[in-house]
């Protein structure tokens, strides 16, 4: 026996939100990369999956005992603009139960057209699915909500984008694949039972403690709103820049999803963008917290009906939600970086201290990950000077601010160790991983590379070759690989 206990709890939502997939079959079907702790995770047999059998039920060539494929439907604002969507070539097989009771979305993504695919060919390049393969266990290991990835498996047939490429199918696991976009979908047919239900559903699967709630749909909107910002949060203070937070992108769950032409800051610089196709920075880093505000913003517009029944008094209450984005999303930063510099305690000027700080990085092109891995270092000494006299001033700024809290250096160590990585996946370290996959079949570099990912706060590991930023990083462009 495999493991497999998949439920179909998503088919129970109207016809509107799904139609049957099944899978476009493939020549050759290869194992390339495998989790084997996901797998016993999710109460799988990593021994059963991970040869042919696997392989031919990764690349869609067979449905796994209870699988029920089918393809979701979903709008979205991609670049500020609307457009109608849906799972153009990604698949849901089911709902895994986990030995603990939870569950996960099983998903194929690359597994051949769906009647969503438009003129999509509905698969997937090999380079694209080893990123988001990388990318989602590296987000998963810092402790940031993320969808993660069971499987890659090559199909044996070429791709066309812009050149001749490799295919590849996903296996993606996510605890759910719920969007901004899936509401704007029922708002968009302007079917009101069927955005209640998905509605509920969603509250039911994601937010159980909400099951009491007097005003049941504005007490979801102020929950999403709250894991969102804790999530952009987290984004921020790795350096993580997502790329493509299109509204289809925003996951009702808290979780970050689609791992497109993602990537990890190098030098500080809020102004840094990496997608080829966001020419005008919409998506930079800075740009994340309020375009997160904005696609809830898209949510509530999709809400609206079942916040009031009065749409004066709908827009308010989805008003006082929203507005209290910012202030949330702050809160969680400004803990965090708390956190990143040894600071157990808040004081009002602690938003001045971070803030100076980052100022200084940005005049310095200061690498992001690695000066807070200095600091951290650093926590433990009693005498820090540089040869730089303004950073020298902000330490005794932050030396002062410590010896006003209780805990000893040891402590403040601890605690920073515990917040500020020591590696993160480097960008030019993604990409050797990604050309020796794709030009040789070398999946040894990934694996080595994913191996020092899952770690990421071991600060007594000595990692050179993969702590360093890379020589291009100004230069360095990701794409979309659809």
């Amino acid at each position: 026996m495999s493991g497999w206990r998949l439920e179909h709890t998503y088919t129970s939502l109207p016809a509107l939100f799904y139609a049957d997939a099944a899978p476009t079959p493939i020549p050759e079907p290869r194992v390339v990369a495998f989790n084997r702790l996901l797998a016993t995770t999710l109460g799988l047999d990593p021994e059963a999956l991970q040869g042919a059998d696997g392989a031919r039920i990764f690349g869609g060539n067979a449905l796994p005992p209870g699988g029920r494929p089918i393809a979701q439907a979903y709008a979205g604002h991609q670049f500020g603009n609307f457009v109608i969507l849906g799972d153009g070539r990604a698949i849901l097989l089911g709902e895994q139960l986990t030995p603990t009771g939870d569950r996960f979305d099983i998903q194929l993504k690359g597994a051949g057209q769906t009647s969503f695919s438009r003129r999509g060919d509905g698969r997937a390049a090999l380079g694209p699915m080893l990123r988001e393969y990388i990318i989602s266990e590296a987000m998963h290991a810092l402790g940031i909500p993320t969808t993660r990835s069971l499987a890659v498996v090559t199909t044996g047939e070429r791709v066309y984008r812009e050149t001749e490429l490799d295919g590849a199918v996903l296996t993606r696991v996510a605890a759910s694949h719920i969007r901004v976009g899936t509401m704007q979908w029922a708002a968009a047919h302007d079917d009101r039972d069927a955005l209640r239900a998905l509605a509920d559903y969603t509250r039911t699967r994601h937010y159980p403690e909400l099951a009491d709630a007097t005003e049941p749909h504005i007490a979801l909107f102020d929950a999403i709103v709250e894991r969102q910002a804790r999530l952009i949060a987290r984004w921020q203070l790795v350096g993580f820049i997502h790329g493509v937070m299109n509204t289809d992108n925003m996951a009702l769950s808290g979780e970050t999803i689609d791992y497109g032409p993602c990537a990890f800051m190098d030098v500080y610089d809020p102004a840094t963008v990496f997608s080829s196709i966001d020419h005008g920075g919409r998506y930079a880093y800075a740009n994340q917290p309020p375009i997160a505000q904005w696609n809830l913003a898209r949510l509530a517009e999709a809400m609206l009906p079942l916040l009031d029944a009065d749409m004066d008094r709908a827009v308010e209450r989805a008003t006082v939600a929203l507005d209290a984005f910012p202030e949330l999303f702050e809160q969680y930063l400004l803990n965090g970086m708390r956190a990143k510099l040894g600071l157990f305690t808040q004081e009002r000027d602690d938003k001045a201290l971070v803030n100076d700080l980052l100022v200084w990085m940005q005049r310095r092109a200061a690498d992001f990950t690695n000066t807070f891995r200095a600091l951290t270092a650093q926590a433990a000494s009693e005498d820090v000077t540089s040869v730089d006299p303004d950073f020298d001033a902000w330490y005794l700024r932050l030396e002062a601010r410590r010896q006003r809290q209780p805990q000893s250096r040891i402590e403040v160590e601890g605690l920073m160790q515990r917040h500020n990585p020591a590696v993160i996946p480097r960008n030019h370290k993604v990409e050797e991983a990604l050309e020796a996959a794709t030009t040789a079949a070398d999946f040894s570099v990934m694996q080595r590379l994913l191996e020092v990912l899952s770690s990421p706060y071991d600060h007594e590991r000595n990692v050179p070759a993969y702590s360093a930023p890379g020589p291009d990083y100004r230069a360095y462009r990701t794409f979309c690989g659809t």
